[in-house]
């Protein structure tokens, strides 16, 4: 087997890859001929293809996951001071767009097996925070909550491609009448129960960075059936522009949160391939599950009941408690093996600590899994060869060490 130019004893496997072909790339190309660079024909097409694909009224293309999730905070009427539950397991962006709206993130701890927020969980500080006084207490940060602040929605992450209880979350935002934002940002194509994933809240967000199931580049979509929330969102992702107003007139406090037509064309494209890309990710997670669950002190990812259809975005491994993952991360990218921990949670984050008062401990569960967990090389475009290659170094890796 040829080696590298370094001392790796294995070819460098890439950390992911986009699967595009010379369509996406004529499309992009024909964009670039036209005199519509942005908010053009190719975004009208690309919110068609995801609104028939998830059967959503409403599908609204945006620059980035971030920006979709924040216009859903906006649209939910998240305001200065008010509370959102949400998960600490996730990329920062979840947790982070209800700071911009000077929010507060109640965090509660997730499910050992998922990673997914914990229903039960959720139901009860739901309960505990519309009841206030004593009992709210233990579910708010040790710094940064205006006195009386109240709950108004809950945000779920689906991590990994895999739903949250979603059914669970439902029954507790009606229950206390709150909003329901699904991050969806890992998860297109995945369902609950027969349900798209990001259709199952009153808003939902795609996300398409170039490691994501399709790819945009960078650029996402926000789903929902509320009229009146899409209207709105449109209007805000273009500067505030609402219908009726001239390009220099601006109804609202708006963003810059507009796609690109290019982004727009190569994602279009994508979606018309979306079974196909699906299905080559669930091959390759086969090929990860096969060889890995030979291998003692590696857990590999479990799918519930409940996820009729799992939508890979990243192959997550777990270290047994006994096996330093760091060091183990350490030799894997010493033989060409790329891998990320996933995720360092969000309330340890250094701005989180300083705003809110976090300290370890707070969410034992996610932090757990922080210290665990390990992406390594995941992608569509994988070859049998290259899973072989990862799973054999880990091994070797695992035997080193013990």
């Amino acid at each position: 087997m040829k080696k590298t130019a370094s001392t790796n004893t294995y070819p460098l496997v890439p950390m992911s890859s986009p699967d595009l072909t010379k369509t996406e790339q004529e499309v992009v190309q024909a964009v670039l001929e036209t005199t519509y660079l942005s908010m053009g024909p190719e975004t009208t097409g690309f919110e068609e293809t995801i609104r028939n694909y998830t059967g959503s009224r409403h599908a609204i293309a945006v620059n980035s996951g971030t920006a979709g999730l924040h216009l859903c905070v906006r649209a939910a009427n998240i305001k200065d001071g008010d509370l959102a539950i949400t998960s600490p397991f996730s990329f920062v962006a979840s947790a982070n767009v209800l700071l911009f709206e000077r929010a507060v993130p109640i965090f509660v701890d997730v499910d050992p097996l998922t990673g997914n927020i914990d229903p039960l969980l959720v139901q009860q500080a739901a309960k505990d925070l519309t009841a206030g006084g004593a009992t709210a207490q233990k579910w708010l940060p040790r710094s940064g909550v205006t006195k009386g602040a109240k709950l108004r929605a809950l945000l779920p992450v689906d991590v990994f491609g895999q739903p949250a209880e979603m059914d669970s979350i439902r029954k507790t935002a009606q229950e206390f009448d709150l909003a329901v934002i699904e991050d969806s940002c890992e998860a297109l194509g995945a369902e609950y129960k027969g349900h798209h994933a990001g259709t199952l809240g009153d808003f939902g967000v795609f996300a398409f960075y170039p490691n994501k199931q399709i790819t945009t580049g960078e650029g996402a979509i926000i789903v929902t059936d509320d009229d009146e929330a899409a209207d709105f969102m449109r209007a805000l992702r273009n500067q505030g522009r609402s219908p009726g107003d001239t390009w220099l007139q601006h109804t609202h406090l708006g963003y810059n949160y507009r796609i690109d037509e290019m982004s727009a064309a190569l994602g279009r494209v994508q979606m018309g391939r979306i079974d196909e890309i699906l299905n080559k990710r669930e091959q390759v997670a086969m090929w990860y599950a096969e060889r890995l669950t030979e291998i003692h002190g590696i857990e590999t990812p479990q799918i519930l009941a409940s996820t009729t259809r799992m939508s890979w975005f990243v192959y997550v491994i777990r270290f047994a408690p006994e096996i330093n993952r760091d060091q183990a991360a350490k030799m894997l990218k010493e033989r060409g093996i790329p891998n990320r921990p996933y995720f360092i949670p969000i309330h340890l984050q250094p701005y989180m600590v300083e705003r809110f008062g976090f300290q370890e401990g707070d969410f034992p569960i996610t932090e757990d899994l922080g210290r665990r967990g390990l992406a390594i090389p995941f992608s569509g475009v994988m070859t049998e060869d290259q899973v072989e290659i990862v799973c054999r170094s880990i091994r070797d890796v695992i035997n080193t060490i013990q």
